[in-house]
């Protein structure tokens, strides 16, 4: 049964579909904002990527019960420090914070960066991390933004 095939069954069955789980745990991991960027910059080009990261990503794997989604994002943040994907580990430092990891216990992660995946490594996810970190206790101290 491919895909398509499935997703018409799991609706059928009044089951939530891959896609449909992955799009709630998405954007409660990354936030509505981050996630309604994300959407309306999809072209067709990027459209299958886009449901390939919804479906599997955040449908499949971050939805599986065998870790919390706190302990995910210790995982996440340790694999984009060591691949130095400073973009994501950006998103994925906030998204820690959405998933309950405190400031000390990203500091951990990216210690044990250090031992394991090297000091320029850890440096470098360091340096990211207070930037996000120093960005969102402005946020929190500005408060909510009033537009009326």
């Amino acid at each position: 049964m491919n895909d398509a095939e499935r997703s018409v069954q799991e609706s059928a069955t009044g089951q939530e579909s891959a896609a449909e789980r992955g799009m709630t745990v998405r954007r409660e991991v990354l936030g509505d904002a981050h996630v309604d960027r994300a959407m309306a910059s999809t072209t067709g080009f990027t459209a299958p990527f886009q449901d390939l990261i919804t479906r599997y990503a955040w449908g499949e794997i971050w939805s599986r019960p065998g870790l919390t989604r706190a302990e995910r994002s210790m995982i996440t943040l340790t694999a984009l420090a060591v691949l130095r994907q400073d973009e994501e580990l950006a998103l994925h430092t906030r998204a820690a914070l959405r998933n309950g990891l405190t400031r000390e216990q990203i500091g951990e992660v990216l210690l044990q960066v250090a031992v394991y995946a090297g000091v320029p490594a850890s440096n470098r996810a360091f340096a990211i991390a207070q930037r996000v970190l120093a960005e969102t206790e402005t946020a929190a101290a500005d408060g909510p933004a009033d537009h009326t």
